[in-house]
């Protein structure tokens, strides 16, 4: 069953097509069964670490990622020496490698999309460097350059990336018959039709064909897509005022983590140098840096080396960081969309976390009063004096509470024993809180997706030693 999923950031999306694929997967040395495909390099390396952690005990699962900035040479040989059964990647890199010959996708049964309205926009390009583009083109341009003895050339300002012909590309050379799922927290009524169109409306049966409509799991109520434990402030300023209002704030919060959006790889730089000079424990990432030190970077911060990251909407989308409870919109995001992909960042699963956006220009009260609208909440300018226990708590407290406000049936634990427990007698640690789970709305889905009734391990932490059941 092909499925087109909407869920509120840090709701387990990425957990459920890790876990409905493997349940179906059947692997095959030699052959691509999944291949999953997201907009940045560094959700590609995440998600194929879910599946990594999902399948330690499925040792028959190899499971690989795929990306620029990563000599394909390397690439190459590793599909050629010992051929992933699900892939991960990134469109440029796999489309390069399927062209190639290098990666076979006839064999393909689930292909997934994350973050698919980001992978499906189509950038297009700006009506002067059309008609540019259209006199290029024609042959009297290419006559002109031969009298010159110049060679036919297409200016670099034109070769606009555009991810979604690369996505219809790649979906060409896999198989008719096969499981399309795709993911995001915001699907607009303009991007839904475009994602149907990758959806089998038939299906086969024997010798007939029956009509066939995908799954389809929206939030209508947008107001439903903002994240309830997270707290959201603006403040008013002027743009040279953003520094020293930036330094305040970091002095007087009480953060475990916290990302720092701006919105250009320049601003990011001189950020990051300035908190760096002032003694904050400051790191960055953008896309103007190497893919080496860009993963490494990633990794750093998730891994709570550094306590602050300043970057760009480069990991705006989808990037998983359990300690982050805060987010600071150091410069306005473009729109309300990502907007509440910035601020997805803090309070997820429940967790509680803080948002806080400078508004220093009319545009920036614009995209303001279009989130509040839209999404139905009501953003008001940060009091002097913040209350630290609105945003920021134990995540062992919260996670007593919620297990024992629960009816908890069951915890399984990796050895596959099955015991009856109480949630506060669940042993609580960094090990075996800190991390995602599928919500529990999204339970049934996780069933139906994989066509199987999943009775133990369908809500699972990510990054410990239990998998939680909750009726």
């Amino acid at each position: 069953m092909d499925v087109i999923c909407q869920a509120k950031s840090g709701m387990g999306k990425t957990a459920v097509f890790v876990l409905s694929t493997m349940q179906q997967i059947e692997p095959v040395a030699g052959q691509v069964a999944a291949l999953v495909l997201c907009h940045t390099r560094e959700l590609a390396y995440q998600i194929c670490h879910e599946f990594e952690r999902f399948s330690t005990y499925l040792p028959d699962i190899k499971v690989a990622v795929f990306y620029g900035g990563v000599n394909i040479k390397i690439h190459k040989d590793l599909l050629k020496n010992e051929c992933p059964h699900i892939v991960v990647g990134t469109p440029g890199r796999i489309l390069a490698l399927a062209r190639d010959k290098d990666l076979s996708l006839r064999n393909v049964r689930h292909f997934i999309l994350d973050e698919c309205d980001k992978m499906l926009e189509s950038l297009g390009m700006p009506a002067p460097f059309k008609l540019l583009s259209f006199v290029i083109a024609t042959p009297c341009f290419a006559i002109i350059l031969a009298s010159w003895k110049m060679p036919l050339f297409t200016p670099s300002f034109l070769c606009i990336p555009d991810m979604r012909r690369d996505v219809q590309e790649i979906f060409k050379m896999t198989p008719h018959d096969k499981q399309v799922m795709m993911f995001s927290a915001t699907l607009s009524k303009e991007i839904r039709p475009v994602c149907k169109k990758f959806m089998q409306d038939v299906m086969s049966c024997g010798q007939s064909y029956l009509n066939y409509e995908p799954m389809e799991i929206y939030v209508d109520d947008e107001a439903k897509l903002t994240l309830h434990g997270l707290v959201q402030h603006y403040i008013k300023l002027s743009e040279l005022e953003k520094n020293r209002k930036l330094n305040d704030l970091l002095d007087a919060l009480d953060f475990n983590q916290v990302v720092i959006f701006v919105k250009s790889v320049s601003r990011a730089a001189e950020l990051n140098k300035l908190l760096v000079e002032c003694n904050f424990p400051s790191i960055c990432i953008h896309s103007g840096m190497s893919q080496e030190e860009r993963l490494t970077r990633y990794k750093g911060f998730k891994e709570g080396h550094k306590r602050i990251l300043v970057a760009t909407d480069l990991v705006g989308r989808g990037i998983d960081i359990e300690r982050v409870n805060i987010v600071i919109n150091y410069d306005m995001p473009d729109s309300a969309d990502t907007y509440l992909h910035r601020v997805g960042r803090a309070g997820r699963f429940g967790t509680k976390g803080l948002a806080i956006t400078f508004v220093s220009s009319a545009s920036d009260s614009d995209v303001l009063n279009q989130v509040q609208e839209r999404f139905e909440v009501d953003i008001k300018e940060l009091p002097e004096q913040i209350d630290t226990s609105t945003y920021s708590k134990s995540i062992c407290l919260l996670f007593t509470r919620l297990l024992d406000s629960c009816c908890l049936s069951a915890v399984v634990l990796w050895d596959g024993t099955f015991s009856n427990i109480s949630g506060s007698s669940l042993v609580h640690g960094e090990n075996s809180i800190f991390g995602n789970y599928v919500s529990v709305a999204l339970r049934n889905f996780v069933s139906l997706a994989s066509g199987h009734i999943l009775t133990k391990c369908w809500c699972y932490s990510v990054s410990v030693d239990y998998l939680f059941c909750i009726d």
